[in-house]
């Protein structure tokens, strides 16, 4: 098979497992891999990643090597494979919009972003770069709260010509207007907002699905979740937490068999611990009525490396993303998405997404 080559605005934690993982996965020499969906996706595996472009406002990344900038500061997270080779692409100058939240210029800059004096890119510089390194495929790791900036960035993947998979709750897929320009250019799309591999949103769904078959009736429930890297610090403006509140819930709420009035549910990051680092502390809670109407509550609390739990699912997205290029398939991808993110089009229970992905994979299904 061909090499996938994908760009990626956004050079933080999330790309930095990402980027390791291509690697580490390349060099596994015909062992069984551990930690994959998917060791191969329509005859793809890992290693046919190929990042071609990359975006950031990073001091510390803007004109370093891809495989530098990944390691570079506010970057925090777990280095399980430290010997990235040289890539020859260089991260190029972004656009900052509403990239960067005000409030973190008053924290330290180990921990936040420091914006680069260099020339900001306009849409056409973007354009240019995607178009030269002929990437096929833009991949959103831009923070929380960037509304402006990832659709700029949406403007810019559907003028290059290139498909979108937007990790982030900035709604682009799950925006009817969005998914029809998407469609009509015959662009791929996947999104919004990347689940975890085993996190906080799946295993909340798995739960509340298991409350529903075995007859408990859930009466609320919360999700709170402390972490220590930007993303974390970024979300200390509340204002910037609309979108990824409402992804979150909806993807618990989407399960229930009745939903929750919304004063019984609490689903959403809850505070920054900067030790924690890329550690992400998730602590779910719900009560409920089994027979006899009689009282239960179950507490659970999940801690997991928050950047590599997201990589392995990113990489499925990828290779599905590639096939529907292959097939000419256009618009939204209606069962990766389901399976693999938060907020998608089209919500469906875990079991029967997963069921609707292996089918599109197989080709037994067009989306």
């Amino acid at each position: 098979m061909g090499k996938i080559k994908i760009a990626i605005c956004g050079i933080g934690n999330c790309a930095s497992s990402l980027i390791q993982g291509i690697e580490y996965y390349r060099e596994e020499n015909g062992k069984a891999p551990i930690g994959l969906m998917h060791p191969e996706i329509g005859g793809y595996r890992p290693s046919d990643i190929e990042v071609v472009a990359a975006f950031d406002v990073d001091a510390r990344k803007v004109g370093k090597d891809v495989s530098e900038a990944i390691f570079q500061p506010p970057n925090c997270t777990t280095v399980f494979h430290p010997n990235v080779p040289k890539m020859g692409v260089q991260v190029s100058m972004g656009r900052v919009l509403d990239g960067v939240s005000e409030h973190m210029k008053d924290y330290d800059p180990a921990h936040t972003f420091v914006v680069s004096e260099a020339k900001e890119a306009e849409k056409a510089d973007i354009v240019k770069t995607l178009k030269g390194s002929g990437a096929e495929i833009l991949l959103n790791y831009l923070p929380v709260g960037s509304e402006r900036a990832v659709r700029f960035y949406a403007e810019c993947a559907l003028e290059a010509g290139v498909a979108l998979i937007n990790n982030m709750p900035v709604f682009i897929a799950s925006d009817d207007a969005w998914a029809k320009r998407f469609e009509a250019a015959g662009l791929p799309i996947i999104g919004d907002d990347i689940k975890s591999q085993l996190g906080a949103t799946i295993v909340h769904r798995t739960l509340a699905n298991l409350f529903k078959r075995r007859g408990v009736k859930l009466e609320r429930t919360y999700q709170l979740n402390t972490g220590g890297n930007t993303d974390f610090l970024n979300m200390l403006n509340r204002a910037r937490l609309a979108s990824k509140k409402e992804s979150k819930t909806e993807a618990v709420q989407s399960v229930l068999k009745e939903r929750l009035h919304a004063e019984d549910i609490h689903v959403g990051p809850s505070d920054y611990v900067a030790w924690q680092k890329d550690n992400k502390v998730c602590f779910i809670r719900m009560e409920g009525k089994l027979f006899g109407d009689v009282a239960m509550n179950l507490e659970l609390r999940l801690s997991v490396e928050d950047s590599p739990n997201s990589g392995g699912v990113v990489i499925d997205a990828i290779r599905c993303c590639k096939l529907a290029l292959d097939r000419g398939k256009g618009g939204i991808l209606y069962s990766p998405s389901s399976y693999f993110m938060k907020h998608p089009p089209r919500q469906f229970p875990d079991d029967e997404a997963y069921r609707l992905t292996e089918d599109f994979i197989a080709g037994r299904r067009d989306a």
